[in-house]
């Protein structure tokens, strides 16, 4: 039916009604000049998008090619200005993935040493030369990794040691590598660097160990496992989690509540997109991203997971600007999730990014037991001087308030790991912080705000250069463990390489502080067979046979590319010892290991292992890992815990698990976190225990009401939700997947 004149009348004063409506709400915005109010989650896009704008950034910038390129054109040929340029520039060909160009760069620099010997001092020619021929030898590497393992990939590709289908198919790049690595060693017989490269280089070809010179072959019995153990296959590819990416972060918890562990995964690039990747149950991710709203939010050496405002949705941190120091000062993300499959950037609005500092590490915990989340965030250097790291109190609101200061810990030192627990079990969180280059921190809580350094006074202020450190009782005593691991780059490869031969190197090991359960510790990891040089950055620890005694793992290397080396798998012996299980279970990967996750992601009872794996550089990427478990036939438990007085989360509760294993009595301990300082695993825990008959009691400590739950005639295998309070708990179930 057509309008009448009449009600077209009517319909356009309407119309013009609205527009003069429309125009009088906007006229204060438009007559004085104020712009339409932004959103922090807008905001923070903006901020990001020029962060990834920046050609300064000396990891991804060309400033410096473009620097030694001009420097090139007035250098004449043939001197000792252009063999140092022209190395310059090799090596930042090299790291920016330019692999052909870094080649005749270092092509041309291996030609140049000896027109340009004469001008040498004597006594650094055959430094100069080695250093030339090695770095030449590491970029064929690079092309035949390149070649293979990262353009054909496949599940053993970088497994170590090299076998099967990890073997290359295109040759080139070893084939050429060998020849430059034999030199070196011909000069420098004992370089343990170039001798272990050999080696390596040796296995990619299949000619491992008959085809390296008896002088240099490094045995393979020195690879082998300590134990024997099943093989976990690597599937990431198979369910659609091998995202390449270069280093970051990650994160395995349930964010839509339907039961399944998700993955979130982020990459430190610049212009790296933080990815979200829904477990559809059907044994396959999906890749969400879009969907969540995430898309913008770049960046992220490290990520974990919260309940900042206890609505029961797991939130997201991101942590950015580590290693870039002046340049770093990157705001960090909180993401909100909103219940509905999005989230929200909500840092501006929550008071967390008043003061921005290169960060690479935090932690949650309700440190003054008033219900709510606290964060604690470990910072690294500005210019010359360590940075202040941040304590922000969660004022309850859905606001935060940084009270380092007041609440004295500040450390400013360069901080690389944070972790809570409650070591002298007075009911409230401790803070360790581990410190690259400083003494280590044990901030004990006071309990009224307060926090006092008691790290020198007990003995856990080692090692001095340290990376990833947690909490945990890998002894199952009741009393809280401290794992920190060393990294101590200057001879990287080569002390890695001295540490596998028996020969001295030149960097400390990791430590493992045993507790006392009366707030002491002795270090403890000689006795418990943790010798070898590791040098890890991600790493987490689990219990991959559900015996009840965690497990751990270390994803080793650093930025450089010669830094090939397995990452490192121990089993614990039932707190007696740990086995190094690496090459028998298949976990020798060889890229550089980032964020370390131990989830369920087929619910099958046991726990797999997640690695978001790749370096630092533009040209070293990598695809992430899943190591399916194969199973060991033990029982298990899975808690989720609901916190009513504390936090909801639950982050913080400590567990323990009485059970009868052959007639045999015993307890499991464990608490509430998401793990290690780099790589974060549910909330939801996840329990092994072993050939147990059955479960005598279980207990529930809850960290601001002090109450603890008791509960008997629990079943093996179940899952259990428990609300603090309440007298009865739930079982619940998660159908099982089929990868």
């Amino acid at each position: 039916m057509e309008p009448s004149p009449k009600n077209l009348l009517l319909f356009r004063y309407a119309a013009v009604c609205v527009l003069v409506i429309l125009l009088g709400c906007n006229k204060k915005q438009v007559g004085t000049g104020e712009k339409p109010k932004v959103s922090g989650h807008q905001e923070m896009l903006s901020k990001l998008l020029a962060i990834a704008g920046n050609s300064q950034n000396s990891f991804f910038g060309d400033a410096a090619i473009n620097r030694i390129q001009a420097q090139l054109l007035g250098v004449k040929p043939g001197n000792p200005q252009e063999l140092l340029l022209r190395f310059e520039l090799g090596n930042e060909e090299l790291r920016r993935g330019r692999t052909e160009s870094a080649i005749e760069q270092l092509n041309r620099c291996y030609v140049l040493i000896p027109e340009v010997s004469e001008f040498i001092q004597p006594d650094k020619r055959v430094e100069a030369q080695k250093t030339t021929t090695f770095l030449l030898a590491v970029a064929y590497l690079r092309l035949g990794e390149n070649e293979n393992c990262v353009n054909c990939h496949t599940s053993e590709s970088c497994i170590f040691p090299i076998a099967g289908e990890g073997i290359h198919e295109k040759r080139e790049g070893s084939q050429k590598a060998i020849p430059y690595l034999e030199e070196v060693l011909s000069l420098a017989p004992d370089d343990a660097a170039a001798r272990w490269l050999l080696n390596l280089a040796h296995m990619t070809l299949g000619t491992y160990p008959k085809g390296v010179p008896e002088k240099h072959l490094i045995k393979p019995k020195l690879f082998e496992s300590d134990a024997d153990f099943p093989r976990f296959s690597d599937i990431a590819k198979r369910i659609g989690l091998d995202t390449r990416s270069l280093c970051g972060g990650a994160i395995a918890d349930d964010f839509n509540g339907d039961g399944l562990l998700d993955i979130v995964a982020s990459n430190w690039h610049p212009k790296g997109q933080l990815k979200f990747f829904i477990n559809s149950g059907t044994g396959k991710f999906i890749d969400q991203t879009e969907q969540a709203g995430l898309i913008g939010l770049y960046g992220g050496l490290n990520i974990n997971q919260t309940d900042y405002n206890n609505d029961g949705h797991p939130d997201i941190y991101v942590m950015r600007g580590a290693w870039l120091a002046e340049q770093g000062k990157h705001p960090n993300s909180l993401i909100r999730n909103n219940g509905d499959g999005t989230f929200t950037d909500v840092t501006m609005e929550v008071g967390l990014a008043k003061e921005n500092y290169p960060t690479q590490t935090s932690s949650w915990a309700d440190y003054n037991n008033d219900g709510f989340l606290d964060l604690y965030v470990g910072n690294e250097i500005v210019g010359d001087k360590p940075a202040p790291s941040q304590l922000f109190k969660n004022n309850g609101d859905g606001t935060f308030t940084d009270v380092a200061n007041s609440a004295g810990v500040q450390n400013n030192r360069y901080t690389k790991g944070v972790v809570w627990g409650d070591y002298d079990n007075d009911n409230d969180p401790d803070l360790y912080v581990s410190c690259y280059g400083h003494p280590n921190r044990l901030y004990r809580n006071n309990g009224d705000g307060s926090f006092t350094d008691v790290a020198q006074d007990l003995g856990v202020d080692k090692p001095l250069w340290s990376f990833p450190a947690w909490f945990w009782d890998f002894n199952n005593d009741g009393a809280l463990d401290i794992f920190v691991a060393s990294y101590e780059i200057p001879d990287g490869t080569d002390s890695v390489a001295r540490s596998y031969l028996g020969l001295p190197f030149k960097a400390e090991t990791l430590c493992l502080y045993q507790g006392d359960g009366k707030g002491g510790f002795t270090e403890v990891s000689r006795d418990q067979k943790l010798t070898l040089l590791s040098m890890p950055m991600g790493s987490n620890f689990g219990d991959l046979d559900n015996d009840g005694f965690p497990d751990f793992y270390l994803g080793t290397g650093y930025p450089n590319y010669e830094a090939l080396m397995p990452n490192l798998m121990y089993h614990n012996q039932r707190g007696k010892a740990f086995a190094n299980v690496t090459t028998a279970g298949g976990f020798g990967h060889l890229q550089k290991g980032h964020a370390v996750v131990f989830c369920d992601l087929d619910n099958d009872g046991d726990q797999d292992v997640f690695e978001q794996v790749g370096g630092a550089y533009p040209g070293d990427g990598f695809v992430d890992v899943m190591f399916e478990n194969p199973g060991f036939g033990n029982r298990w438990l899975k808690l989720k815990l609901i916190g009513t007085k504390s936090n909801r989360a639950a982050i913080g509760a400590r567990i323990r698990v009485d059970i009868t294993e052959a007639g045999k009595k015993r307890s499991i301990y464990c608490h509430v976190n998401s793990g290690g300082s780099f790589g974060a695993s549910p909330l939801r825990k996840e329990i092994g225990l072993g050939k147990a008959e059955s479960i005598d009691l279980l207990e529930i400590h809850w960290p601001t009401s002090g109450m603890t739950q008791t509960f008997t005639e629990v079943k093996v295998d179940s899952c259990l939700e428990i609300r603090e309070g309440e007298k009865k708990y739930k079982y619940f179930s998660l159908p099982k997947i089929q990868f």
